[in-house]
């Protein structure tokens, strides 16, 4: 059975048990815990188990074909399935991924992220260490609790010299104040306490007026700045809330709550966690980020605070058992469709350490199940980021003109997202994605992370046209106006900007969205400005191509796609374009997330006296 219909199973069995009925109530534990003895059991199969060799003990990455540092992380789940199972396979793996993990530290006290040499990835290591010590320690041998001892201390002190937001992405500093607080509570020198809350409390600070945390991007005098959506939510706010419900800082914790809340708008009816706008977004895999550990830990530590929290853990967890491959946890949805290798074993090990600190800190196992805010109809507009997000009975989108710039221009990992109003995300009831967002440009920003992908697609929706200048697109207007408007059940969205380039020079054709959202269809509207330029235009729509998906062009004017027992019509309603469908389709797909796509490609070639056009086509659920 394909992973997609598998996927759609899952969706239909648990939207009928999510809806708000009160008597639906769940046990989230066990729901955690059995897809943690997967990924677990996956992992195990990969420990070198060579007592002479140099690296006995530690995982063994078939795709990257190394032994990843950040792998031995896994210590703290083997640690914790054993003290959930007994078995003893599992603490001996423990025990000897520990040592190896030891055996890898510098004397600084420092670990780095093999095969890189960024040794902020310590605060991650010691987390897992020290927590995996805590059950492990009774089982150690003197000597080996000595080293365990001496290798934690080390490490506290390294961080305790070095991390701040100067040093690292603030997710980091977050993840430390949760990794100091625990290490006080084994070595209580109030040093370690006192920087925990120092991290804690400058991390909240750069929360903005919207409870979004910045500070995953690129650096002005010194600082970070930038939202990464996945990154706040699979990182930054469960560290910031295991610290502030250990330490009792209230300031942090209340923080945290409102920011929570905030960020639970972004799970998808589906589970899918909407990363496609965020400035980390390169690495977004749809459930979440392939290196950020995942939402259930950051839902179960406040899952008495909001029943639907509980929703979100299911839901999106529902949605990463549909990615795993072979036990694996894939790159997005259409892992095994896009690539012919097995992924890197980083998202499984990330999601694992996710899930046995969800088990382990949960809050209210048994509880109902609500509905999420994205079940409800209606138009949500965070300001600080110039988003929204759009319900209707059949649609989820969301709509995107952050415009948040790096320095460092287009060689900026940051610079490459979607935004200039561009629909980021589209989800339809009954069909999952049927439009989503990949990187403008794609590039191996991380080789160990990034595949090669050479002349790939962008998937995101898009305006744009070349000429002997360059490439210019929607998708590089970082300083797009917006206004948003909500009358019964239409919802309607107008953007204003300039078709640019990389290096964010207008190209000449100016440009506006207007949309239009109903229970049934998706108007889109396109109206062209050819103020400096009469080049040909493209408007991009790439329908997300599932196994099984059919996509006919009828007429001149009209597109099928049919899936699911669901057609969905792509009408040209008004204006003079050329419409045409599978152009260069072999390119249409992302490795992050892992999506195929089908273009469908409406051309507006302007005469030498044209000012203006507008095109004005629809999606349409019969």
């Amino acid at each position: 059975m394909n992973v997609k219909i598998i996927y759609v199973a899952l969706t239909i069995f648990f939207l009928i048990s999510c809806s708000n009925k009160k008597e639906v109530r769940v046990e989230l534990k066990p729901q955690f815990y059995k897809t943690l003895r997967v990924l677990d059991s996956t992992l195990l199969t990969l420990q070198n188990r060579i007592p002479a060799d140099a690296d006995f003990g530690a995982l063994w990455c078939p795709h990257c074909k190394l032994y990843h540092t950040r792998a031995a992380e896994a210590v703290y789940p083997f640690a914790y399935q054993f003290s959930v199972s007994g078995r003893d396979d599992y603490k001996n793996a423990a025990i000897n991924l520990g040592n190896w993990l030891i055996r890898q530290q510098f004397p600084d006290g420092s670990w780095q992220e093999t095969p890189e040499d960024w040794t902020g990835i310590t605060t991650d290591q010691l987390l897992m260490l020290l927590q995996a010590f805590d059950i492990l320690k009774e089982h150690l041998s003197a000597d080996e609790q000595a080293a365990w001892k001496e290798s934690i201390k080390n490490a506290g002190d390294y961080l305790t010299e070095n991390m701040s937001p100067e040093f690292a992405s603030i997710n980091y500093v977050a993840t430390t104040s949760a990794t100091l607080i625990i290490l006080y509570q084994l070595i209580p020198d109030k040093k370690y306490s006192a920087k925990a809350k120092e991290l804690a409390r400058k991390t909240v600070s750069k929360m903005d007026d919207d409870y979004f945390i910045t500070g995953e991007g690129g650096r002005v005098f010194g600082v970070k700045y930038g939202v990464d959506l996945t990154y706040n939510m699979e990182m930054s706010l469960w560290g910031l809330g295991l610290y502030a419900q250990l330490s009792g800082d209230t300031l942090v914790l209340n923080k945290v709550k409102k920011s929570v809340a905030r960020h639970l708008n972004f799970i998808y009816p589906d589970g899918s966690i909407d990363g496609s706008w965020g400035i980390r977004s390169n690495k977004w895999t749809c459930f979440g980020g392939a290196t950020s550990d995942g939402c259930q830990v950051l839902f179960s530590l406040f899952a008495d605070e909001n029943d639907a929290y509980r929703t979100a853990a299911c839901r999106n967890l529902k949605f990463l058992q549909s990615c795993l491959v072979d036990g694996l946890v894939g790159y997005g949805p259409m892992h095994t469709e896009v690539f012919d290798t097995k992924p890197c074993i980083y998202p499984t090990f990330a999601k694992a350490k996710n899930l046995a600190m969800a088990h382990a800190f949960l809050k209210n196992d048994t509880g109902a199940l609500p509905n999420l805010p994205s079940d409800k109809n209606g138009l949500q507009v965070f300001p600080t980021l110039n988003i929204v997000t759009v319900r209707t009975d059949n649609f989820r989108a969301t709509i995107t003109a952050y415009g948040y710039k790096d320095k460092k221009g287009y060689k900026s990992k940051y610079m490459h997202r979607p935004t200039g109003g561009a629909i980021s995300n589209l989800w339809l009831k009954g069909y999952g994605f049927l439009q989503a967002a990949s990187q403008t440009e794609y590039h191996r920003w991380e080789p160990m992370h990034f595949p090669e992908a050479n002349g790939i697609k962008c998937l995101t929706p898009r305006i744009e046209f070349k000429n002997s200048n360059g490439y210019f697109t929607n998708l590089y207007e970082f300083d797009a106006t917006t206004e948003f408007n909500e009358l019964g059940n239409k919802i309607t969205a107008n953007i204003y900007g300039e078709l640019k380039d990389k290096y964010l020079q207008q190209g000449g054709i100016g440009y506006s969205y207007n949309y239009v959202f109903t229970d049934s269809a998706v108007q889109k509207s396109v109206h062209l400005r050819f103020h400096d330029s009469r080049d040909t235009v493209e408007i991009i729509e790439p329908i997300i191509f599932y196994l099984g998906v059919k996509v006919e062009q009828l007429s001149k004017q009209e597109v099928s796609i049919k899936f699911n027992g669901q057609t969905i019509t792509f009408t040209l309603k008004s204006g003079d374009a050329q419409l045409s469908t599978g152009k260069e389709k072999e390119k249409y797909w992302s490795a992050y997330p892992a999506l195929k796509a089908y273009p469908v490609v409406l051309t507006i070639i302007p005469d030498s006296t044209t000012i203006e056009q507008t095109i004005v086509y629809e999606f349409k659920l019969k």
